[in-house]
């Protein structure tokens, strides 16, 4: 059965473009088109979609506020379609932190001709969010058993490197007892979940390094967004940033980061390279130099992603002698990278995302 989506856009022209696009895809069915949210209540009355394009200027209801009242009520997969995230980094975190699985930007002139160009993206990211795991959609996807659709992009996806490219593995030397660091790695539906994570945390809480797959530009709003509600100070990472207790730093978008040791201090770098997993930042990378640095000091924790980026490098820590802990499957978004660590052997504990920030605060404890 196909994918049933519902577009929400007050423009007739953009309503036309996205149906036809969405339409033409194999596997994908527009049921219906609407000009704003109380439109898509009553159409949702009728037909509940497996997926909502949304945009977010509208009248009578903006789509921010209507995502939330999807995530609160009923939740099911959003997918952002808009030219304000074009311009505002911001709104896209405030988009992704109210829920949305994806963010996908359009412009505000020859919209048809772009979104054409960029049809394989749309489409993906329709595809992403039948396959997450919000509540409503988990109960409505149990009940339809649809035959799974698989991508067709427009080519060839790019090489897939390994960590070797940006540094060796360790040498299984012992590393010596120092303070406590945690490593996150996480990319679809990461935003909320870190959000929830890191604002749970006190203020003495280790010192804690993330890898979230975001594009370049965006880290920085994010870093900035959790760091207004989360008593930790939570920072985009530079060269030179120290890991230490009671802060939290984000890799830019665009750049690896990994974590060197100097004596019994732990200091962060932000580099250039090639992409890893095709991810930059790659969990794998921070995790692989967690290892070599930190071994048994570490406390490595992967969540909700698509792929498997971290799933080598979790093992690696593991093996290094860190704790390592997954988020289970019914709390993900997307069950990829933690269920690829499982598979691995690389993961200890799998727990919910509500108990992930006692397995933080217990760190602290574990290595004393």
């Amino acid at each position: 059965m196909s994918i049933q989506v519902l577009v929400v856009d007050d423009s007739a022209v953009v309503r036309q473009v996205l149906s036809g696009l969405l339409n033409a895809a194999p596997g994908i069915q527009v049921t219906h088109a609407v000009a704003d949210p109380l439109l898509a209540i009553e159409r949702m009355r009728l037909n509940w979609p497996d997926v909502i394009l949304l945009d977010i200027e509208m009248p009578r209801m903006d789509g921010i506020t209507f995502l939330r009242k999807i995530m609160s009520e009923k939740p099911l997969p959003v997918v952002i379609c808009s030219s304000l995230t074009a311009d505002s980094t911001a709104l896209t975190v405030e988009a992704l932190s109210a829920g949305a699985v994806a963010v996908v930007n359009r412009p505000r002139v020859n919209l048809r001709e772009y979104m054409t160009d960029h049809a394989d993206e749309l489409i993906s990211a329709i595809r992403m969010a039948a396959a997450s795991n919000t509540q409503q959609h988990a109960d409505e996807q149990a009940r339809r058993k649809p035959a799974p659709v698989p991508p067709a992009p427009l080519m060839p996806p790019p090489a897939k490197l390994t960590a070797d490219v940006i540094l060796p593995p360790g040498d299984g030397a012992v590393v010596p007892r120092s303070e406590p660091l945690v490593a996150i790695g996480t990319s679809t539906g990461g935003t909320q979940a870190l959000e929830r994570v890191l604002s749970a945390l006190p203020s003495d809480a280790p010192g804690i390094v993330v890898v979230q797959h975001m594009p370049e530009k965006f880290t920085g709003a994010f870093a900035a967004r959790l760091d207004s509600i989360c008593a930790i100070a939570v920072k985009e990472a530079e060269t030179n940033d120290r890991v230490q207790a009671g802060v939290a730093l984000i890799a830019p978008g665009g750049k690896h980061m990994l974590v060197r040791r100097s004596g019994a201090t732990y200091y962060v770098d932000v580099i250039d390279g090639p992409l890893v997993n095709r991810h930059r930042p790659s969990v794998d990378v921070l995790f692989r130099s967690v290892a070599k640095s930190a071994g048994a000091n570490a406390l490595g924790i992967i969540m909700t992603g698509m792929g498997d980026d971290g799933a080598l490098g979790l093992l690696e820590m593991r093996k290094a002698g860190a704790r390592t802990v997954a988020q289970d499957e019914q709390s993900c978004v997307v069950y990829g990278m933690p269920k690829e660590a499982v598979k691995l052997g690389a993961v200890e504990k799998t727990v919910p995302l509500d108990a992930i920030d006692r397995e933080i605060v217990a760190q602290s404890f574990a290595i004393k």
